[in-house]
């Protein structure tokens, strides 16, 4: 059946380490140039890194092939292949997907960055890049997400409205970086709902514990387990301080965030909900949180065994299947034979809103 519909990949990737040295330097003043994300040699190693101010971030120029899903193909990559919107569409092809909402740098764990100006002209030249060199090759099956700002909610929303003038179609806000139940963030959900701009929470940080900057160490494999779950605070906060309820044009997605915690999740909100609403000083008149969840939260997922059984019990409507390329556990170039199995499970209507129309929807793709 999924050969015959056309896939939509709702979570892809574009590294720091893939993109073009001038993404940022080009497009800020002069004497913000060596603040922003710039390459520069590194001086203890043989090759440029990105550089954030002082602080070092990231290898320019591609990383181990061991850790890129393209390498399962034979194919020409200088380290910048994932960047180069052709090449994108030529991989989308080759994987059977027709279209790809991408996730850039800084979606993950945001950039070592304090200062407000410098942080504020990092956002735009990433979102003035997407919009112009990389989405407008093929804005019909290339949807590169826009990030936004922490420093204020007002230079959040600011931005979420320059970039759905840009023609973006949504953004990302890197959620362990603000506290989501200040109410002083409803100006960011307003402008959501005004411009029709799902925003996405993704994966990466908000583990106390683990440390998840220790590459190479039990504890980055530790971190890759439980990292969906760390969602579950920004989640209930969303819902309980009727973030959402008091915006219902809001749409919020949960990028990465896997299936199977979010049944017991949502069911342990509502329990927690009904036992705790009188004495918690929640509005009489606010929605359960299942409701709420099935009126205006997405998640996605990738390969999840028993996916199927569980997409049921939070709605159909709500869940998109991501690829996750070019990343390691990418399901790409097999992506089609990858989620067959959904089909065993669930009506060709169910699987079809899974795989693709729900995101074709929500991002407004051809």
């Amino acid at each position: 059946m999924t050969s015959a519909r056309l896939v939509y990949s709702c979570d892809d990737h574009l590294d720091l380490f893939s993109l073009p040295h001038d993404v940022w330097t080009s497009r800020v003043p002069a004497r913000l140039r060596t603040a922003v994300p710039h390459v520069e040699p590194h001086a203890e190693l043989s090759r440029p890194y990105w550089h954030a101010g002082d602080r070092v971030m990231s290898p320019a120029g591609g990383i181990d092939k061991v850790y890129m899903a393209s390498a399962r193909r034979d194919l020409p990559d200088d380290g910048y292949r994932a960047s180069n919107p052709a090449l994108r569409i030529h991989d989308l092809d080759l994987d059977g997907v027709h279209a790809s909402v991408i996730y850039g740098p800084g979606s993950l764990f945001g950039f070592p960055i304090d200062d407000p100006e410098v942080k504020v002209a990092t956002a735009r030249g990433w979102n003035d890049w997407a919009a112009e060199q990389f989405n407008a090759h093929d804005p019909r099956r290339l949807c590169a997400l826009p990030f936004l700002p922490t420093t204020t909610p007002e230079d959040a929303a600011s931005e979420l409205e320059r970039c759905a003038d840009l023609g973006h179609r949504g953004a990302v806000v890197h959620v362990h970086q603000i506290d989501v139940a200040d109410r002083a963030w409803d100006r960011l959900w307003a402008a959501a709902a005004a411009t029709a701009m799902p925003i996405s929470f993704h994966i990466g940080g908000g583990a106390g514990y683990l440390k998840t900057a220790r590459p190479g160490t039990w504890e980055m494999a530790a971190f890759s387990a439980v990292a969906p779950m760390q969602l579950d605070e920004p989640l209930v906060a969303m819902i309980f301080t009727g973030a959402l309820d008091r915006h219902p044009g809001f749409t919020l997605v949960l990028a990465e965030a896997g299936l199977g915690w979010l049944p017991y999740f949502v069911a342990r909100m509502d329990a927690s909900f009904a036992k705790h609403r009188h004495t918690s000083g929640l509005p009489a008149d606010q929605r359960l949180p299942s409701e709420v969840f099935r009126a205006q939260v997405y998640a996605t997922f990738e390969e999840e065994p028993l996916g199927a059984e569980f997409i049921p019990m939070l709605g159909s409507e709500n869940i998109m299947w991501a690829s996750d390329y070019p990343h390691t556990d990418s399901t790409w170039p097999e992506s089609r034979a990858a989620i067959t199995h959904l089909e065993s499970f669930m009506s060709p209507e169910q699987v079809a809103l899974v795989i693709g129309e729900t995101c074709k929807r929500l991002y407004r793709l051809p």
